[in-house]
């Protein structure tokens, strides 16, 4: 099951939403950790188990660590055991495959796969239950206390496939007490739907034309054509995860949970250090909390922060998937981020605003390029169509410019802060006209000379208004999201693509 689908969406959240509003709130977590085993259960019913025995494991190593902690006993021992364990799970079933096809290439045996389905989302609750036995270990959280509490956690639906990474120290108390509240739901209903329309209206339609692209013969690809197929991924993976991103973080709202964000304008960075700041924030940072800094970080000479940062980065890219190019494109990010902090930031500081955000896009783009590709030579074949190797453009050039320019530009304007910022602008000056009108009305009111019933009549009047005008204000606001999710809905109902492309990961 998905955000972006009509059992999602009409069945499953409206049931889910009214029997957790209608419980007692001591009965919420409950509800919550049932309805998230039903969603995981909806495409992947046997993976239930793993994923409750990864809670009782974690669970269990968590109150081990937490009791040795009281007195002097080996709780390195129990957290060794424990982080070998979760890698171990989620090593057999996402790199046992990856091995044996290396061990074959490398040695010429024909050892054969065993073709493990990958669980949805294990990545990321593998990450999230690691990351609290951690901090129960370096005593900045206590070990849950509830079974039930740490299993709503681990299995949370909002974020369980697809992020953000939520730590236990950020939802802790939440787990406990939490506030919900017609506001809270309010912003958490419009963060959803923009979520939503990102997903369906975007990500889904500029991804048809990565999709087309990338199927065509790159022996006669023009060079241009990739580059639009290259950007059109590079859309299509940000407003793809971002998208969901959105919605998990307003279904959280609207159960009471507060998730930290996990993007912010990535596509407007200026270096491939600051794109890691506003990309997969959640992800960057618990590889920075949870191997650079054990590794040493900063704190050991430059030669042994060069080699953190080239172990962190190979292990992100691994985190992605089993296959090399994402190995590959861990390091190349790896390498460009080391290039940087020796000497090209500095020089980057000192160019044009316009020379640095071109520099950052373009190893965006080409870093996508590498991502997207799993097949080395398909891979080799696209990279040498983008630069030039059958050509510059032809007519399917000019077709893709012509019906999906507007799309292109759409996305392009999407990615920055300006539609938010614009309709901040709007609402702010409606909202500033008001409030001036009803401070010189009431001034009118408070210097007038002449105390009468007509006066006071148009005072009256005044208020009326302001109060239409207000109301008006929120009509429209709640009628662009309302059309933004009757627009999602007819898109789910016609259109039959519709990836989540991190759901692989």
């Amino acid at each position: 099951m998905v955000f972006s689908s009509t059992v999602f969406l009409f069945i499953f959240l409206p049931i889910v939403l009214g029997l957790y509003f209608a419980c007692p709130a001591r009965f919420r977590n409950v509800l919550l950790l049932a309805a998230s085993l039903i969603f995981y259960a909806y495409g992947e019913p046997k993976y239930v188990l793993i994923m409750i025995a990864s809670i009782m494991f974690n669970y269990i190593c968590g109150a081990a660590i937490e009791k040795i902690n009281s007195r002097r006993g080996p709780k390195g021992f129990v957290l060794a055991f424990c982080v070998a364990g979760n890698l171990a799970v989620l090593g057999y079933f996402k790199y046992t495959d990856f091995l044996l096809e290396n061990i074959n290439r490398l040695a010429g045996t024909t050892i054969g796969l065993m073709e493990i389905a990958l669980p949805i989302g294990i990545s990321f609750y593998t990450f999230q239950a690691m990351s609290y036995v951690i901090d129960v270990y370096r005593g900045k959280v206590k070990a849950a206390d509830s079974l039930i509490n740490f299993a709503t956690y681990v299995t949370m639906f909002p974020q369980l496939i697809a992020g953000p990474i939520v730590r236990y120290i950020t939802v802790e108390e939440q787990l406990k007490v939490r506030t919900c509240s017609i506001d809270k739901a309010s912003v958490g209903v419009r963060r959803f739907i923009i979520g939503l329309g990102k997903k369906v209206l975007l990500a889904n339609q500029i991804g048809i034309i990565w999709d087309e692209i990338s199927r065509m013969d790159t022996g006669t690809l023009p060079a241009a054509t990739a580059w639009l197929g290259a950007i059109a991924f590079t859309f299509q993976i940000y407003f793809d995860f971002s998208g969901y991103s959105d919605m998990a973080i307003g279904l959280g709202k609207i159960l009471g949970f507060d998730f930290d964000e996990n993007f912010n304008y990535p596509y407007t960075a200026k270096s491939v250090t600051d794109f890691w700041r506003r990309w997969h924030i959640s992800l960057s940072t618990w590889f920075k909390e949870y191997v650079y800094i054990p590794l040493g970080g900063n704190r050991k000479g430059l030669a042994r922060q060069l080699l953190n940062i080239s172990i962190v980065w190979m292990l992100t890219g691994l985190w992605h998937g089993a296959s090399w190019n994402f190995v590959l494109w861990g390091m190349y990010f790896g390498v460009l981020l080391i290039i940087e902090k020796l000497f090209l930031l500095k020089a980057l500081d000192k160019a044009p605003a316009a020379v640095e955000h071109l520099y950052a896009l373009f190893i965006i783009v080409f870093g996508w390029v590498i991502f997207s590709l799993t097949d080395a030579d398909a891979l080799g074949a696209y990279i040498r169509a983008l630069f030039g190797a059958a050509g510059f453009a032809d007519a399917t050039t000019a077709y893709y410019i012509r019906t999906a320019g507007l799309l292109f530009a759409v996305c392009a304007i999407g990615s920055t802060k300006l539609p938010a910022s614009l309709c901040g602008k709007i609402f702010g000056c409606l909202s500033a006209g008001i409030k001036t009108a009803a401070a010189g009305s009431k001034t009118s009111a408070a210097v007038g000379t002449i105390a009468s019933a007509e006066t006071a009549a148009g005072d009256s009047l005044s208020a009326a208004e302001r109060k239409s005008a207000a109301a008006a204000l929120i009509v429209i606001e709640n009628a662009f999201f309302l059309v933004t999710l009757l627009l999602c809905a007819a898109f789910l109902v016609s259109d039959t693509y519709n990836p989540f492309l991190y759901f692989r990961f």
